[in-house]
């Protein structure tokens, strides 16, 4: 008998078609029911993959991550920080390995109305510093087009968060300035 069994602890069945990394994730979240776990170890990779994008993520993106994998979740925060944690951790050791087979994976588990919220919570992490970069709302297209999402549907999630698009800031800006109207 293992010290986990021992416990009471059961280690959930792992599936030929896991990755490492949510792998991990649902280890830390054990007492879950096992669909759940890997639902919310995807969903919160996929959270730090874009907040990474730029190549770092701040205080105020990581707690937004943690925020939403407690609302989206219903986690209580310490497991939120725990899987937020985790997630950043194995998107700094694998990042790029890793990022199309979880989005593989969060695409084969969820709904495409599953698949649109986490588009829009990942404009909400990006946004949380007042602007979305343009490598950040990069890395969002790509995870959408791996998720499926219509492009129509993408630009709609998009538009909710236009006023925080760094492109669009540097062109308001242009254009305030008088310096867009130059010929």
């Amino acid at each position: 008998m293992s010290f986990l069994h021992f416990f009471g602890f059961h280690p959930h069945e792992t599936r030929p078609g896991d990755t490492e990394t949510v792998r991990r994730i649902v280890g830390q979240l054990e007492q879950m029911e096992p669909e759940r776990a890997r639902y919310l170890a995807a969903f919160a990779y996929v959270l730090s993959r874009v907040a990474n994008a730029d190549q770092q993520i701040t205080e105020a993106e990581t707690r937004k991550m943690e925020e939403i994998l407690q609302r989206v979740g219903d986690l209580p925060e310490e497991q939120a920080v725990l899987a937020i944690q985790i997630a950043k951790a194995q998107n700094r050791l694998a990042g790029g390995t890793e990022d199309f087979l979880v989005t593989r994976e969060f695409r084969q588990i969820a709904t495409p109305d599953q698949c649109r919220q986490l588009i829009d919570c990942l404009f909400a992490v990006s946004a949380v510093d007042d602007t979305i970069s343009s490598a950040e709302e990069t890395q969002i297209w790509q995870t959408a087009s791996e998720l499926g999402i219509p492009r129509d549907d993408f630009v709609r999630i998009r538009q909710r968060y236009a006023d925080k698009r760094e492109v669009l800031k540097g062109f308001r800006e242009q254009i305030q300035s008088g310096t867009g109207n130059e010929e």
